[in-house]
């Protein structure tokens, strides 16, 4: 478990890092697209632009982190391998950056996992160790692993070149959108959520920074309002890329530092956002894809006549999970 955050000069990752990942990423991954809608914006009175990181490589922004990890690694490091643990969208960048650079691959993944994560990460090449999350802790495992392979651990977000990557979608959606009032981002372990903020303190110092977790996971939003690390236990929620139990040393302190405020929403308006943006904008969001919608969509965080990016962190969804959740809510 991580310890409490360091003081603020003792920051691991600097809009600097960002930067860099940046130029390492140029060739690597898409630039992906902004998206609007006239009816979104009439609904919660706001100028809002959704940054589509489900059109990205492998279905969601992770690749961004992972290939920067992997690619950093010593020539040495690399040709022993990697692993690592993710419920599904970080198993697929780990194993895509794998077969893009050369290097073997092993992701730990919970039994249940989106059978299309499960999927796409071995089609990537990776080998696949599935455990059960009720039975087996996920890091103790990829630790072990990696003692007993001598890999190298790239963890889902608490590492600074991860950090760094993911924050290479805040820093494109600031070249691609002026005057941003307000970015919304959905946290589960918070790498996105960290380095889209150091983006955003870079480029638009006065742009408010929200996080946007699932009432069931919200380790993130108490850590927040505390100041003290707060943690959950296998949270039960729709939203299966934050279930994770608590920030880590590199995200806590940097989400203390330059995230502005921290909201939950309930699985019920995530399934509801979900369905909207599928239904009005024609995108495929998974449920942790839909987080920042939610949380406008639901009036959690208002409009307020401003401008206002929101994240799209991923659409990698099972066809069938969805519309059993859709049946679920009660949504024709």
């Amino acid at each position: 478990m991580p310890t409490a955050s360091p003081h603020p000069t003792d920051l691991p990752v600097t809009y600097a890092d960002v930067a860099a990942a940046a130029e390492r990423l140029d060739d690597v991954v898409h630039r992906t697209p902004v998206h609007t809608s006239r009816t979104v914006n009439a609904r919660v009175d706001a100028d809002v632009h959704f940054k589509c990181e489900n059109f990205q490589r492998t279905g969601a922004f992770k690749i961004r982190g992972g290939y920067n990890a992997v690619s950093q690694l010593s020539p040495e490091a690399q040709a022993r391998g990697v692993v690592t643990y993710s419920s599904g969208n970080h198993a697929q960048a780990v194993a895509l950056a794998g077969r893009l650079l050369g290097v073997d691959a092993t992701i730990v993944m919970p039994e249940h996992a989106p059978q299309v994560k499960l999927d796409a990460t071995r089609g990537y090449g990776a080998e696949v160790v599935t455990y059960d999350p009720d039975e087996t802790v996920r890091e103790e495992l990829g630790q072990r692993l990696a003692e007993e392979r001598g890999l190298t651990l790239i963890p889902p977000y608490d590492h600074p070149d991860v950090v760094a990557g993911q924050g290479t979608v805040g820093d494109e959606l600031f070249r691609q959108v002026d005057d941003l009032d307000a970015l919304l981002v959905c946290c589960g372990g918070g790498g996105l959520l960290s380095g889209c903020a150091l983006a955003a303190r870079h480029h638009a110092p006065d742009c408010t920074v929200i996080g946007v977790e699932p009432a069931a996971g919200d380790d993130a939003t108490r850590s927040f309002h505390s100041g003290e690390l707060q943690t959950v236990d296998t949270p039960d929620t729709v939203a299966d890329g934050a279930r994770t139990p608590y920030l880590g040393d590199i995200t806590f302190p940097l989400v203390l530092e330059h995230v502005d405020d921290m909201v939950t929403v309930s699985d019920e308006a995530l399934v509801h956002a979900m369905h909207y943006l599928w239904e009005r904008m024609k995108i495929v969001v998974e449920p942790t894809g839909a987080l920042g919608a939610a949380a406008l969509l639901d009036g959690v965080v208002p409009g307020h006549g401003r401008r206002i990016g929101v994240v799209v962190s991923g659409g990698n969804v099972d066809l069938g999970r969805a519309d059993a959740l859709f049946e679920e809510y009660g949504i024709a």
